[in-house]
């Protein structure tokens, strides 16, 4: 299976994000963290992630007569590049999409559950904001948020930080004006808004 086949399911999807961070953990553990899935499909679903090379062993152990696996993220590997992107079908977007949406139901709902959660205190976010972007705007919105997440990105667990979810949403919601190309720009003429 490729990286987009294993990424797109939810339960390992949770999985590759309770990993990141360049935690090291065991299948055991992975479970006392997503407890409202069965341990019998974690474990299947980490045994996926191991066959395609997304997780991969740091260590192991003898517990009670059976090796304990200690996995960890191969960070890269466990993502989809543009060329794969641009290969994608409607219908493959729309299950990533689910899948994405699953996990961000699955995960709050966690959160939720838990006897500390306090929305407030944490900081907790889903707004949506409809704005209106020209094709030039919307890549320096892109890019901004990319430079504001990207240096976070590699930070490792320590006793101050905690785990977020930070899951940028974007799509246009109506077709783009009538006059512009493929891309979004215009087909002739100055883009709109400038002189």
């Amino acid at each position: 299976m490729d990286a987009f086949g294993l990424l797109a399911h939810p339960v390992r999807l949770r999985v590759v994000h309770a990993m990141c961070g360049g935690r090291e953990l065991t299948t055991g553990e992975l479970c006392d963290r997503i407890r409202d899935v069965s341990k019998a499909t974690v474990y299947r679903h980490v045994d996926l992630l191991a066959a395609g090379g997304l997780l991969e062993v740091a260590g192991e152990r003898r517990v009670r007569g059976a090796v304990e696996r200690r996995y960890r993220l191969r960070r890269d590997r466990a993502g989809i590049n543009e060329e794969v992107v641009a290969s994608l079908s409607p219908d493959d977007h729309r299950s990533a999409f689910a899948a994405a949406l699953a996990v961000l139901a699955a995960e709050f709902t966690g959160y939720l559950d838990r006897d500390t959660a306090d929305p407030v205190a944490d900081s907790v976010g889903y707004r949506q904001h409809a704005v209106w972007l020209s094709p030039g705007e919307l890549r320096g919105m892109i890019d901004g948020m990319r430079k504001a997440i990207a240096p976070h990105l590699a930070n490792e667990p320590s006793p101050v930080r905690t785990q977020y979810l930070i899951s940028p949403i974007l799509f246009p919601v109506e077709a783009p004006p009538a006059g512009t190309g493929a891309d979004g720009t215009a087909a002739e003429g100055p883009e709109p808004g400038t002189l």
